[in-house]
């Protein structure tokens, strides 16, 4: 990933905020026959690897447990906040019109080397923890347990189990930091008056820079 100096984050902290906040990652490895990419929804580890260790599931009907390479690093892609950014919210337009359009995105790449887990103790283990992980927030959170063990246990036999150790990670806020500080606020102005989540989320991160 290109990324300049001004646009980078190096803070594993702020890099794990993001993964966690956006989970739904886009796993691309190396197989024999050409690039694979799958979007699978990980849980993040602090322990293990350089810096963490990612781990979901597959469909076990899902070639890619058996062929991903096992010499050549993956990388997982955690898409956050991105918009538009209209030059019309520039101040600078006014000011001499040397104004284009571009895109503002924070992402992080993890890399690392997976591994399969055929355990089923493993999976299970982490199917009941992304479930907890995304189903606090409901009024009546489902858990594996509410479903009768043996429907469960034929699930399982379903799916594999990913395990990453990440052992580099690469974070990229383009959130405007390039622009003076009148078209910043410009920026916020205009993400803001569009009144919709996405858009709200990224002023928060231009206002942070």
């Amino acid at each position: 990933m290109y990324v300049p100096k001004h646009f980078e984050e190096t803070d594993r902290q702020v890099l794990h905020s993001l993964i966690r906040a956006h989970p739904l990652g886009t796993w691309v490895t190396l197989a024999s026959t050409g690039l694979l990419v799958n979007h699978i929804p990980f849980l993040l580890s602090a322990a293990g690897g350089t810096h963490g260790t990612l781990v979901g599931h597959v469909a076990r009907a899902n070639p890619v447990w058996k062929t991903f390479s096992t010499t050549e690093p993956s990388v997982v892609i955690f898409q956050g906040a991105e918009s538009y950014i209209s030059p019309s919210w520039y101040a600078s337009k006014q000011e001499h019109g040397k104004v284009v359009p571009t895109w503002n995105y924070a992402v992080v790449h993890a890399h690392g080397m997976p591994r399969a887990i055929e355990d089923p103790a493993w999976i299970l283990d982490l199917v009941s923890r992304l479930a907890e992980e995304h189903e606090n927030q409901q009024p009546l959170p489902w858990r594996v347990g509410d479903a009768p063990p043996d429907y469960i246990d034929r699930l399982l036999g379903a799916i594999v189990g990913i395990e990453i150790p990440v052992q580099a990670l690469a974070g990229k806020w383009k959130v405007s930091q390039n622009r003076p500080v009148q078209d910043r606020r410009g920026v916020i102005a205009g993400l803001e008056s569009r009144d919709d989540a996405r858009a709200r989320e990224m002023a928060e991160l231009v206002s942070q820079r």
